[in-house]
C-alpha cells in the first residue's frame, strides 16, 4: 500500500478522542505558549535568536516524544495543531514581537518570517510521514530532530571556528560549521540510543551500536547538507526508516 493510501486510514485511527480534545487543547496551548514565551524573555534578555530557537525547538520535540511515548498519536496530533496556532500568531504578530523575536533570525531577513514558516511546514511534513510509514518507531526521528539537530545551532554559535556555506533555496546566505556538525552526529547517537532504551527490540540486532552510530552520522551529513530550514523534515523522516531497515 503507497504512502497516499496508508493516510487516510492513519488519520482515521488516530482520530483524537473528545477528551483528549478538551484536555489537550487548553494544556497543550497553554504549553506550548509557556515554551515560545521562555523563549521570547531570554531573547529580551539578550540571548541570541540561535539559541532562543532552539530551546523552544528542544522543548516542543521533547514534548512530542513524551506524548506519543506514553498517550499515542492522537494526543500529538492535538499538541501538534495547538503549536501551529502559537506560532502562526508569532508570526502574524510579526517583528517586534516578543513570540516573533525569540523564532526569526535577523541573519535570514528579509524572509524571517518564512524561516520560520517553513521548519514549522518540514516538521508537520517529517513528522506525519514518520508516523504513516513506520509508526511508533516515528519517536527515533523526534528525538534525533530534536536533539541531534537542537544542539547544532547553538554549538556552532558558540564556537563555531569552521565555518561552511549551507545549501540554499533563497537568496539568504546560510552557514554551518564543522563544531556545530559534529556535536549534531554526538547527541544523534545520544537520541538513537534513547531511542534504543524505549524499545529494547532495537538493541537485539547484533553490532546495533555500530548501527546507532552509521545512522547519527547520516543525520549529521542531512543536517549539513540538507537546503536551508529543510532539515526537520529529513532529519525525522530518513533516520526513523533507517531505524527501521538496520535495526528491525
Amino acid at each position: 500500500m503507497g504512502t497516499g493510501t496508508k493516510f487516510m486510514p492513519f488519520i482515521l485511527e488516530n482520530f483524537p478522542s473528545l477528551q483528549t480534545i478538551l484536555v489537550g487543547v487548553p494544556l497543550f496551548l497553554a504549553w506550548t505558549w509557556c515554551c515560545l514565551l521562555v523563549a521570547g524573555r531570554l531573547k529580551r534578555r539578550g540571548m541570541r535568536t540561535g539559541y532562543t530557537r532552539k530551546i523552544f525547538h528542544f522543548l516542543i520535540f521533547g514534548t512530542v516524544v513524551l506524548l506519543q511515548w506514553l498517550w499515542g498519536t492522537p494526543s500529538v496530533l492535538v499538541f501538534g495543531a495547538m503549536c501551529s496556532l502559537v506560532v502562526f500568531y508569532a508570526v502574524f504578530r510579526g517583528p517586534g514581537d516578543l513570540l516573533y523575536e525569540a523564532l526569526a533570525r535577523e541573519a535570514d531577513a528579509p524572509r524571517r518570517s518564512w524561516f520560520v514558516i517553513l521548519p514549522w511546514l518540514t516538521t508537520l511534513v517529517g513528522g506525519l510521514l514518520s508516523n504513516v510509514l513506520f509508526g511508533n518507531l516515528a519517536i527515533a526521528g523526534y528525538l534525533v530532530t530534536g536533539m541531534g539537530d537542537a544542539i547544532g545551532e547553538p554549538v556552532g554559535v558558540r564556537f563555531g571556528r569552521h565555518p561552511y556555506k549551507a545549501w540554499s533555496l533563497t537568496a539568504v546566505r546560510a552557514t554551518r560549521s564543522l563544531e556545530g556538525s559534529l556535536a549534531v552526529f554526538l547527541f544523534s547517537a545520544l537520541a538513537l540510543v534513547i531511542s534504543v532504551l524505549i524499545f529494547p527490540v532495537l538493541g537485539e540486532v547484533s553490532h546495533w551500536f555500530l548501527r546507532v552510530v552509521a545512522i547519527a552520522l547520516i543525520a549529521a551529513l542531512l543536517e549539513a547538507f540538507t537546503p536551508h530550514g529543510w532539515d526537520n523534515a529529513t532529519m525525522q523522516l530518513i533516520p526513523t526508516a533507517l531505524v527501521y531497515w538496520w535495526m528491525t
